[in-house]
């Protein structure tokens, strides 16, 4: 006997569940980064460090261009625990809002590109 297509889960009810997973996961993961993350070393205080990091990121444009500027500013900045916790919960946030979005499309019984018929 074959189980009726009321017996499976809905797949509306799925995606919602893995959406509040993923969103709780998420920025649960965020805080725990952020938090157990070690602060970043304060080098503000040295003229000579800013002149360094000038002539290096000159040396880096020059060599490179802006593209790879934009790189290693990225880089830097991700060693800082509050970029990558904010990087984590921003994806969760996206995640979940398509797994929300589409639970809806689901139960409403629309199709993704219905709108453009």
């Amino acid at each position: 006997m074959t189980p009726g297509p009321d017996s499976s889960p809905n797949v509306g009810t799925l995606l919602r569940i893995i959406g509040v997973l993923v969103l709780l996961l998420g920025l649960g993961g965020a805080g725990l980064v952020y938090w157990t993350g070690a602060p970043p070393e304060d080098l503000s205080d040295g003229v000579a460090i800013d002149a360094i990091s000038k002539k290096q990121a000159r040396s880096i444009e020059v060599n490179v261009g802006k593209i790879g500027l934009l790189t290693n500013d990225l880089l830097e900045d991700w060693q800082q625990p509050r970029t990558r916790a904010g990087t984590i919960a921003v994806a969760s946030i996206l995640v979940a809002s398509g797994c929300f979005y589409f639970a809806q499309l689901h139960v409403r019984g629309d199709q993704p590109d219905a709108a453009i018929r």
